[in-house]
């Protein structure tokens, strides 16, 4: 089964017109309409505007909106301010303390925001100013409140583990469940990166000593409604008081009531606009993703593109190992041209199939493929978090590839590990829910 030049015409559109500077949405629906209006007119086309409507009418879609406009209510009403004092309190002592704060805040705001730009836009504005009046370098700045994010989506409530599982038709909670080994672990290796550059160049500590734990109790109990969030919500779906989505809306109501009444930070008559305009904006730009990549995958399936991936990739391996770790190239240079979310809508109904049939566990191909997109986000020529920091930050691309490939060396050792080890991905969901 071998596909002709004008069946792939599309494929070669998305890249030359996302190149050129469009947007990937558009790339997508282009190419996508040009193949069924103009290359192939067997199938009508209000079929594919169709699924366009179809792509959007997915129940377990209200938890993106919703787990945005969680994060969005923390940050106006004071929670993830807390978060960041917690974190300070019990990495402070260390050798570059506020780069420490910097990744633990992330792990943390997994639980918030759900999305690397979203972390990373965030702690840009926050965190990188502060650091350079500390005595750190805007680059060293920038570079680590970049790499830092990349663990944020992999951690629940992460939007990209929502998206896999919208794509893989898997259980969200067993998904939430597996991200949170590999998010630790990610975040671990960039601390222990950032206490060896701390000591080597001397940066300062926030304080001299870890404190006493009567001041570390105080404050988590002072923090406690904020880091209580992201195991709250896994413990409501794990005892079944509520589905992932609306999982999701009782998260925004949770955050409004400690916002304004524990906190005492958030105003309605101040903040709601705000908070509504942050959620238009950060769903719209997943959901559009989301529903351009489905109609595109209409066409790959229609070119019979997933079944020819599968038997070319079969025809090279029978190993999953050897299979998983051409995943990881081809995802990583994926992740280093196109948007995340975009990528692993268009990859993972490809590479599936292929991955169920070598017997590779759904939780454990997804976290590969979300982690591997995650490192792809930092690296040139189109990495989103890189631009997003460097934008934000004004710092010089150039610096920041100087500073960053350590934390994506870190990186990739973890990705590597959790290829190798799947039980580092499986054993929390099966503690949970039970073997799957």
């Amino acid at each position: 089964m071998t596909l002709t030049f004008t069946q792939i015409i599309p494929i070669i559109m998305v890249f030359f017109l996302y190149f050129f500077g469009m947007p990937i949405v558009y790339a997508l629906f282009g190419s996508t309409f040009f193949f069924f209006l103009v290359l192939d007119n067997a199938t009508a086309p209000w079929t594919i505007l169709q699924k366009v409507m179809n792509s959007t009418m997915s129940f377990s879609l209200l938890a993106i909106p919703f787990f945005v406009m969680s994060g969005s209510v923390m940050n106006f009403g004071g929670i993830s301010d807390k978060m960041m004092d917690f974190c300070e309190c019990v990495t402070g002592h260390m050798r570059g303390g506020l780069a420490q704060v910097n990744v633990l805040l992330s792990m943390l705001m997994g639980g918030c925001s759900g999305s690397a730009n979203a972390d990373c836009a965030m702690q840009s504005k926050m965190l990188v100013p502060a650091m350079e009046r500390k005595g750190y370098s805007k680059a060293f700045s920038a570079a680590i409140t970049a790499a830092s994010s990349a663990a944020t989506p992999v951690i629940p409530p992460g939007v990209n583990l929502i998206i896999f599982t919208l794509i893989a038709q898997a259980s969200l909670g067993r998904t939430f469940a597996a991200g949170y080994i590999p998010g630790i672990l990610m975040s671990v290796s960039m601390m222990i990166v950032v206490a060896i550059i701390a000591k080597k160049r001397n940066y300062p500590k926030v304080h001299e000593h870890f404190p006493p734990w009567s001041v570390v109790g105080k404050q988590a109990l002072t923090s406690f409604w904020a880091l209580f969030f992201p195991f709250g919500i896994i413990l409501g779906m794990r005892f079944g008081l509520f589905t992932p989505s609306e999982g999701g809306a009782v998260g925004v109501l949770y955050c409004f009531i400690i916002g304004k009444v524990v906190y005492k930070r958030l105003t309605l008559r101040e903040h709601l606009i705000p908070i509504i305009l942050d959620t238009i904006s950060g769903t719209s730009s997943v959901v559009l993703i989301m529903v351009a990549a489905n109609v595109f995958g209409q066409y790959m399936t229609w070119i019979n593109l997933p079944k020819i991936v599968a038997s070319s990739i079969l025809g090279l391996t029978n190993n999953k190992y050897i299979f998983l770790l051409l995943c990881n190239v081809v995802l990583l240079i994926m992740g280093m041209f196109l948007e995340g979310g975009a990528a692993m809508m268009i990859i993972t109904p490809l590479l599936l199939p292929v991955a169920l049939k070598l017997g590779i566990n759904v939780y454990h191909f997804g976290l590969v493929v979300i982690v591997n997109i995650m490192i792809g986000g930092l690296t040139p020529p189109f990495g989103s978090m890189m631009f997003t920091t460097c934008g934000i930050t004004n710092c010089p691309i150039s610096d920041f590839i100087r500073e960053v490939w350590p934390f994506i060396v870190c990186l990739l050792a973890v990705l590597l590990l959790i290829t190798f080890c799947p039980i580092l991905v499986t054993i929390l969901p099966d503690l949970i829910y039970g073997p799957a």
